[in-house]
């Protein structure tokens, strides 16, 4: 059997697939960008669970704010304990509310919340 592969157009369906596809990537980027920046915290995030972020991994929303990388991502998620493949959408209730609570003390014992202007580097 040879099956012939054609270039049949694309139906109604697979488009709107893809067109969804694609607004949540867009509307998911922009939420990093903001809890990258500072402008949108992860805490709130993690407890209202907005609709972008309900497919995100809880470790890929930790990660995108400064100064978290992997290993500070898991040595939080290992506490309560909560998979870094779990999505933000799939938390109960009581998750949500223990993983904002060391997410947001994280922030306050931060180097970088201690001074007022500092970045936690050396002053030269």
């Amino acid at each position: 059997m040879n099956a012939i592969a054609t270039d049949a157009p694309p139906n109604h369906q697979h488009m709107r697939a893809l067109a969804r596809a694609n607004e949540v990537r867009m509307a998911r980027a922009e939420l990093k960008r903001g809890v990258a920046f500072g402008d949108i915290d992860a805490a709130e995030v993690i407890l209202y669970c907005p609709w972008e972020a309900r497919s995100m991994t809880v470790a890929e929303l930790l990660i995108c704010q400064q100064s978290w990388g992997a290993s500070r991502c898991r040595k939080i998620l290992g506490q309560l304990p909560i998979s870094e493949r779990k999505t933000v959408g799939s938390m109960t209730d009581r998750q949500r509310h223990a993983l904002a609570a060391l997410v947001g003390a994280q922030r306050t014992t931060s180097p970088h919340s201690r001074m007022p202007g500092s970045r936690g580097g050396s002053a030269g």
